[in-house]
């Protein structure tokens, strides 16, 4: 385990060139099993590619590297577990790529926590408040999660109150001001806006 330390110290000090992949599931209303599948970056904490299917392969995890990358826009580090779909293509397709994959240690997901902190933070604040009915229903639900509410309105501790995405500054607003509250996910949550009054 000492080992483990030692290279996650040197790969801390690299987040913003190290990404991870993960994949956690997800029961529909009439109990299928959904898998998708997370690439994450570290440094932003932001959610780079999502992808959902029934049958997860190898041959469908590189793919969604693929389209994870496009124009050259790779990590240097790729953390991931020891999952057996990943089989020996995955490692086949970062080596060609140029990166380095750095894999945890055998149950232990503590050992890429940025990643599975995401999942966590989507299971409490979406997925135990709704019932997934299928697979294009879930990838609503998850790309408005994302786009709308995880990247450009929560904050992260990790990003001293910043959020994934960085917003350009609002206008100074002269004089009297209110705040509006836009729904996101049916008002599951909300974002905020300054607008003049």
């Amino acid at each position: 385990m000492s080992d483990f330390f030692a290279v996650f110290v040197r790969y801390s000090m690299h987040l913003d060139v190290s990404w991870a992949i993960d994949f956690f599931t997800v029961t529909t209303v009439n109990f299928t099993t959904l898998y998708v599948f997370l690439v994450f970056d570290h440094g932003r904490r932001k959610v780079m590619h999502f992808a959902i299917t029934r049958y997860p392969s190898m041959k469908w995890v590189v793919q969604q590297l693929r389209e994870a990358m496009p124009f050259a826009l790779q990590p240097k580090y790729l953390f991931r577990d020891n999952d057996g779909i990943y089989g020996n293509g995955v490692r086949a397709f970062l080596d060609s790529c140029g990166m380095e994959e750095v894999r945890t240690a055998y149950r232990s997901p503590w050992q890429n926590p940025f990643v599975e902190r995401f999942i966590g933070t989507l299971r409490r604040e979406m997925l135990n408040h709704v019932i997934v009915l299928g697979q294009g229903h879930l990838e609503r639900l998850l790309r408005e999660f994302i786009e709308e509410y995880y990247h450009v309105a929560r904050p992260h501790q990790g990003l001293y109150g910043e959020t994934p995405v960085l917003q350009t500054k609002q206008p100074h607003i002269l004089g009297p001001s209110k705040l509006i509250s836009i729904p996101v996910l049916g008002g599951l949550h909300h974002r905020y806006i300054r607008i003049a009054a």
